[in-house]
């Protein structure tokens, strides 16, 4: 059985660790309010922005080309996965390891390069994949610049038109629902898809889309737009990524310190039963020499 200074001293080691966790769920809290404003005031400019390129893909016409609009084949792909650049969130990072395993699972054969953003993707996979690229410290801080969401979405661009190996472009990151819910999303990303979808999920008709006109010849439309949009969307995917991370790190936090509360508690349990045994010995010790004499 341990003694009394051991137990004594675990007891203000979990405390420190207790007061580390609470401070750690304060500072996440604190950026979580902060990183779901910037969601909330993104989403509607993303999906909207999404949902009228589409259309206007849609109703392009065949003789109509752009790099990012024409299908290619369907062997190699760039994967750009967005996880956490520190850990302590729970199952946030490992969530998203998962799927991009998944994925790699459910297209053998394919040749899928990885193009990380987050320390923690880049370090699981720099032994496992082939990681053409790697941007770390980007969500390290709780924010994310506009311009360094740029930065990684020209990258893609650059890659996927400039290598004409490249097929798709997929994006693999976390989708903020809730403090206790994160949504992880797979999508594609590249080649930007023509079919525009409902509200249900479903293809919209040709007489539910929009009727367009073209102010400027289409040509100059799209080459303006569609890089817009992938920059939006990769900015939109590290923006979720920031306020999902706050969530699972306030949630994991929590719950760090309330066991931390049990551990105390059962610790000065166990404290009071050995000074207890240890004040009936000294008791009987004294009776029993008393006895003797």
């Amino acid at each position: 059985m341990a003694n009394l200074l051991d137990i004594r001293r675990r007891i203000k080691s979990v405390k420190n660790t207790q007061q580390i966790t609470k401070a750690m769920k304060m500072v996440s809290a604190a950026k979580l309010k902060r990183a779901q404003n910037r969601v909330v005031a993104a989403r509607p400019f993303a999906n909207k922005m999404t949902e009228v390129l589409g259309q206007l893909a849609s109703q392009a016409t065949e003789d109509f080309h752009h790099p990012l609009l024409d299908a290619r084949g369907d062997e190699r792909y760039l994967v750009v996965l967005v996880t956490a650049d520190k850990g302590l969130c729970g199952a946030f990072n490992t969530n998203l390891l998962k799927a991009a395993q998944v994925f790699t699972k459910q297209n053998p054969g394919k040749a899928i390069e990885l193009l990380a953003v987050g320390r923690k993707g880049r370090d699981f996979f720099r032994t496992r994949g082939k990681i053409v690229g790697e941007y770390v410290g980007l969500t390290g801080g709780g924010r994310v610049a506009f311009s360094e969401a740029l930065e990684v979405a020209h990258d893609v661009i650059q890659r996927f038109t400039e290598d004409e190996g490249i097929d798709k472009v997929y994006l693999i990151f976390a989708e903020f629902k809730s403090v206790l819910n994160q949504r992880i999303v797979v999508e594609q990303l590249l080649p930007i898809s023509r079919a525009t979808e409902t509200e249900s999920g479903e293809p919209a008709s040709a007489a539910e889309a929009e009727d367009y006109i073209y102010e400027q010849p289409p040509a100059e439309i799209f080459s303006r737009l569609l890089p817009r949009l992938v920059e939006t969307q990769i900015f939109r995917a590290l923006l979720e990524s920031i306020a999902s991370e706050q969530g699972a790190r306030m949630t994991a936090m929590d719950a760090a310190s309330k066991n931390a509360g049990e551990l105390i508690s059962s610790l000065t349990l166990n404290m009071n039963r050995v000074r207890q045994a240890a004040i009936t010995r000294e008791i009987i010790e004294i009776v029993s020499g008393a006895a003797a004499l």
